[in-house]
């Protein structure tokens, strides 16, 4: 039997704090949804967002209590995860991500590329 390689896990801006702050119920299912990506899975939740495309940027959407939290995260950048924002949601009206928060999605997924390509050039002088 073969072990699966997991991809590594990078987070990008204050992802780690933010999550770490949310209730303990909202982290278990955050944490098992990048588990699974770092497994090459999906978890059932999981959703590709709106606005980048293709599917290499996922969500998974946890009430807890009154309120919605978010993990957004992304596995486009070959053999690895990188979490790219938790957030608890604040707008009331539907579930439309506000632009401040897609901004700093976008912002970040810039920084994760940006980290991938230095990576991919690290790998390439060392291999």
């Amino acid at each position: 039997m073969t072990k699966q390689t997991r991809k590594p896990l990078k987070w990008i801006g204050s992802a780690k704090r933010d999550l770490d702050l949310m209730p303990e119920d909202v982290k278990d299912v955050f944490g098992h949804a990048i588990d699974l990506a770092q497994a090459g899975g999906k978890h059932q939740d999981a959703k590709a967002m709106r606005g980048f495309g293709s599917a290499g940027v996922l969500e998974v959407v946890e009430d807890f209590r009154s309120d919605t939290y978010r993990a957004v995260y992304t596995v486009k950048f070959t053999g690895w995860v990188y979490v790219l924002h938790c957030f608890q949601k604040k707008s009331k009206s539907g579930n439309k991500t506000s632009k401040e928060d897609m901004d700093l999605i976008n912002a970040r997924l810039k920084v994760a590329r940006q980290d991938f390509e230095s990576w991919k050039i690290k790998q390439g002088e060392s291999g």
